[in-house]
């Protein structure tokens, strides 16, 4: 189970409290750091990040209305970030609990606004790093409360609501210049009519994914040839390669992926940030030999200029990056300056739902297709609903959209993705996906958890078997 916290110092919600007796209200913000140790198999390797261990700073919304809902949500960190983030999370608790319930799933447009707009905790960013991702974690758990209230998996609560609803939770601040509200509902009014359609084919095929469970940098040749034989026969037609550290074992890992795959798999590769411009031009020249479909994040996320350069010298290869992309503002300056192909939304990395529906409308004013980053923990849950309600209610389209898939830690949810033939099959489930079982909380909840605690011990011991002989 998750530990209680105090509720902290009065603030919005125990004003609330105390205005309205009898009306349902959130009683709890409650936090845990969950870590799983997928360093030790080199899970997640990258040029970058060569020992993630996959955590989640974990937050659940309570209530007292009485009919068992809660609301799960999380921001991604790959370990020690945890500590930052899970005392991000707990700044917020003020505007959370003791407000009246209804009040605050009815309108997840002005909650959204509220977090953000909190002046003191802004300054940090503002809209940006660990109190954005803090911010997304609670607007994330707040959608998933009400979703689980509607009876709803939340890409069909999103997708039926009208246009007029949906622009409501956008905050269009910084936007003008390239989205506006009227254009936003034009967007929208557009997909309108072919909706129900779209839902039945996505009930019927589901959304089309890519596997980055072959590329992880760590893996030996052996495994990488492996891996890729399996992705194919699993209905793939898009694997991933992390690439980055060292050209020349790049081309050998593209060489044994390619001659494995053949030449009808298209095959993008990942660098994670870690070259200059130059570099990227020049790095993707040698890659061009095995026809990699696109270079994600080549360099720094905040370097719009540079990815327009290496966009425009490594044509035909496209380029992706959002994974990184700290807002809607950094998004917009993206799409102006025609710096990607692919546009790459993270469910956690932005303020949450709401932001993320505003660089989906975004990306169909400048009619870049959105491929969103997953694999981590509970990311692959997550951003299938906002794919899917992109599908149905914004973008109309799943042509050259595809959504990250990795296969690691899903048996920890309670509503995992199940991937067939190569596509997400659409949940049914009400909710967001973010719920994860209480054993896997208990058993990873970082410090105290069976599996930490237990980790200690063999390793206390191991240290006095060495001492002593």
């Amino acid at each position: 189970m998750i530990p209680h916290h105090p509720d902290g110092p009065p603030g919005p919600g125990a004003a609330a409290r105390a205005a309205a007796p009898g009306v349902a209200l959130v009683t709890e913000l409650v936090t845990a750091d969950i870590r799983f140790p997928t360093s030790r198999e080199l899970d997640g390797s990258d040029a970058m990040n060569p020992d993630p261990d996959y955590s989640a700073a974990y937050v659940v919304l309570r209530t007292d209305a009485g009919e068992g809902h809660e609301g799960h949500g999380f921001a991604f960190t790959i370990g020690r970030g945890n500590d930052v983030q899970v005392a991000a999370i707990e700044t917020l608790r003020s505007y959370v609990v003791g407000r009246p319930l209804h009040a605050l799933l009815d309108d997840l447009g002005a909650f959204s606004r509220t977090l953000v707009g909190d002046s003191q905790l802004r300054w940090l960013g503002p809209e940006k790093g660990v109190m954005h991702m803090a911010i997304s974690a609670v607007v994330n758990a707040a959608w998933d409360l009400r979703a689980k209230h509607a009876g709803k998996p939340l890409w069909l609560l999103l997708a039926e609501l009208s246009p007029e609803q949906i622009v409501d939770l956008v905050d269009f601040r910084y936007l003008g210049d390239a989205l506006t509200r009227d254009e936003a509902l034009d967007i929208l009014r557009r997909a309108a009519p072919g909706r129900a359609a779209r839902i039945a084919a996505l009930r019927a095929n589901g959304y089309p994914a890519y596997t980055t469970s072959p590329g992880w940098l760590g893996y030996d040749d052996a495994k990488l040839a492996r891996l890729c034989r399996e992705a194919v026969a699993d209905g793939f037609t898009q694997i991933k390669l992390k690439v980055g550290a060292d050209v020349e074992d790049d081309v050998r890992r593209l060489r044994i992926a390619r001659a494995t795959v053949g030449p009808d798999i298209r095959i993008a590769v990942d660098a994670n940030q870690r070259w200059e411009v130059d570099q990227a031009i020049e790095w993707m020249g040698r890659l061009a030999e095995f026809d990699p479909h696109w270079i994600e994040e080549p360099t720094s996320p905040d370097e719009v200029l540079g990815h327009a350069a290496i966009r425009a010298a490594i044509a035909p290869v496209k380029v992706a990056t959002g994974e990184h992309v700290q807002n809607r503002v950094v998004f917009k300056q993206l799409l102006q300056a025609e710096a990607i192909d692919f546009l790459q939304i993270d469910a956690c990395r932005v303020g949450g739902v709401n932001e993320n529906i505003a660089i989906l409308l975004l990306a169909a004013k400048f009619g870049i297709p959105v491929c969103p980053h997953a694999g981590g923990v509970g990311l692959c849950e997550l951003v299938r609903h906002l794919s899917m309600f992109d599908f149905v209610a914004v973008s109309g389209t799943v042509e050259d959209r595809v959504i990250e898939y990795v296969d690691h830690l899903h048996e920890h949810f309670v509503d995992p993705v199940v991937v067939q033939r190569g596509a997400y099959l659409a949940p049914t489930a009400p909710g967001f996906s973010a719920t994860m079982h209480p054993e896997s909380i208990a058993t990873y909840r970082y410090p105290d958890g069976f599996f930490w605690t237990a980790d200690r011990a063999a390793a206390i011991a191991e240290a006095r078997v060495g001492a002593a002989s």
